[in-house]
């Protein structure tokens, strides 16, 4: 499985982005997610994705993140062809899931979040990409 992109916790998405853009990041995408709580932006450099997580308040998932861990590292996403049947395999290996079933994630994306216990302390998510 491919790594989709990092996700990282910011408290405030210019100013991030401008620092990745002295990398060599260039921005392709960013959008306000207000059912997650975030204003996200999505930098590339090759196939090296990094997507920035902006809280939209302090009483969101982001916002309590950085309250309680400060900025940094929120995510590691995998590419997946077929979020349902992932879900499924695991469901069945035993990974404790945040999401059951898929929902509508940054860039029109299909998106579902394990639980960070099922992977050392790292939430991840599964993505895949619109048709």
């Amino acid at each position: 499985m491919e790594l989709h992109h990092v996700g990282v916790a910011v408290p405030d998405l210019a100013e991030a982005a401008e620092r990745y853009r002295a990398l060599g990041y260039q921005l392709i995408a960013e959008e306000i997610l207000p059912e997650q709580g975030v204003h996200a932006a999505m930098l590339q450099s090759g196939a090296s994705r990094i997507e920035l997580l902006e809280p939209l308040g302090p009483e969101t998932t982001v916002g309590r993140f950085l309250e309680k861990r400060g900025p940094g590292l929120h995510h590691l996403a995998f590419a997946t062809p077929n979020l349902i049947e992932q879900l499924e395999r695991l469901r069945a290996e035993g990974v404790r899931l945040i999401d059951e079933a898929p929902r509508r994630g940054f860039g029109g994306h299909w998106v579902a979040f394990a639980h960070p216990k099922s992977y050392g302390g790292v939430l991840v998510e599964f993505v895949e990409e619109p048709q």
